[in-house]
């Protein structure tokens, strides 16, 4: 067996152990997983029990999609949801991920959400647990004082992170007025916010991962930065703006070029970053993916995945060369902002050659991985939101589901789950809190 005695054993080290032993890449896969997290725990200096479990306590809907009014109370564990198709299970999902990450998972915006003939919506919530005062950790917190380019329009307060404590989540959008409140003071910087509560949602969106553009997989790899790493989301948004600043001086007749030198030595700067931050992710997590496709498919076949960035050597000369082509295209094609993910099954591409029961397995595959990372990173269970998903999936391919669900029951995690029939597994049927929603009411049964 390899024992991880110090968080200091290099990858190197173990990677030799496991050869010594004969281990199959199933274990060495098993090894680095222990090894990282370990690592990240002994550089915050915060025993696991530092971090407590989180759970949403209370939902409050108004004019939100199909739901008038609505107040719910959830208790840590699984909440399944039951009902007819279009009756407002998906939308209750949908609440809770919109207060995680202020965005929808369905790729709409906020028109969109609000109930029809209303002029606005509300949701807001009550999350129990969540983060520890920095007194309590060796490492002070990282923070990043910058402020959104897309979150102007809202103010910002300071907040006390207590541990085990409640925070009050409060939003209202509208056409002429949008708000996020926290603990009754309005936010700022999306600093101070997201992280508040954590979730991972499995949909049939989630396909995109796999079969869609490059953006969706940026997307999927940013948002697991910014869970995981303080100051990440700052220097995106940084980036981002130094992109469109750029782009709009390129598509000026006559370009300033001194101007558009200084953004392309600020793209580069802070490009690197991301590059550096995004390639580090990638070989830590993907052990994780690995071992849930396997469990997934029943090692049906082997997965891989590979970074490639947008850049291949220096940013800074292939940007410079890409000059005459920017000009063309009035645009700016060198950069982190065209990166990808190469989700490779037996070494082929799974979204040119993949079945589709490939591509779907795959892709429930990653967010299972991106569960299990939060875990390990935060030492809590994120709130999973799993959307008819079971239905999709034959008795084999549905067992991979269990030890993710198994660990979020011995941590006391909380999970909600919707679908027309009960097909949860009969192994967590005794566990399950049961509701009903018709024509956007929800009663519990």
């Amino acid at each position: 067996m390899c024992f991880i005695g110090t968080a200091h054993m290099s990858y190197q080290i173990c990677e030799a152990l496991c050869e010594l032993k004969k281990w199959t890449r199933h274990r060495f896969d098993q090894c680095r997983i222990q090894f990282h997290f370990a690592e990240k725990n002994s550089r915050t200096g915060c025993p696991r029990s530092y971090f407590p479990r989180v759970h949403l306590a209370h939902l409050r809907l108004r004019d939100f999609r199909n739901y008038p009014r609505l107040d719910a109370d959830f208790a840590p564990g699984f909440h399944l949801l039951l009902g007819d198709n279009a009756q407002g299970k998906t939308n209750i999902l949908e609440a809770i991920y919109l207060m995680a990450t202020l965005r929808s998972f369905r790729g709409v915006g906020g028109a969109q959400m609000i109930r029809h003939g209303q002029r606005g919506y509300f949701v807001g919530g009550t999350v129990v647990g969540g983060n520890i005062p920095a007194s309590a950790c060796s490492s002070p917190a990282v923070r990043d004082e910058s402020a959104p380019s897309d979150q102007s329009r809202l103010t910002s307060a300071a907040t006390t992170l207590t541990t085990q404590g409640s925070r009050e989540i409060k939003m209202f959008w509208s056409a002429r007025e949008r708000k996020l409140a926290l603990d009754g003071q309005p936010v700022k910087k999306l600093t101070d916010y997201l992280g508040t509560l954590r979730t991972v949602v499995f949909c049939t969106e989630d396909l995109q991962l796999v079969k869609g553009a490059a953006r969706a997989r940026r997307r999927f790899l940013d948002l697991l930065l910014a869970q995981t790493r303080p100051g990440y989301l700052p220097l995106l948004q940084r980036y981002m703006r130094a992109v469109r600043a750029r782009n709009a001086l390129l598509k000026q007749r006559a370009v300033d070029e001194a101007a558009l030198d200084s953004f392309s030595q600020e793209l580069v700067r802070l490009g690197n970053d991301l590059i550096r931050a995004r390639r580090e992710l990638v070989p830590r997590f993907s052990p994780l993916a690995r071992l849930a496709y396997r469990r997934i498919s029943n090692d049906a076949e082997e997965l891989r995945i590979e970074y490639q960035s947008g850049v291949k050597k220096d940013f800074a000369v292939e940007l410079a060369q890409s000059r005459a082509r920017e000009r063309t295209y009035r645009a700016t094609l060198i950069g982190p902002h065209r990166d990808d993910l190469q989700l490779l099954l037996n070494e082929k591409s799974a979204a040119q050659f993949g079945s589709e029961g490939q591509k779907r397995t795959l892709a429930i595959a990653l967010k299972i991985a991106q569960a299990e990372y939060l875990t390990g990173i935060h030492g809590s269970a994120p709130v999973l939101l799993i959307d008819d998903v079971m239905g999709e999936l034959d008795a084999k391919r549905r067992s991979g589901f269990l030890p993710l669900l198994e660990q979020a029951r011995r941590t006391g995690g909380q999970v909600f789950m919707t679908a027309t029939e009960e097909n949860w597994p009969a192994e967590l049927g005794g566990d399950l809190q049961r509701w009903e929603v018709q024509a956007g009411a929800l009663k519990k049964k």
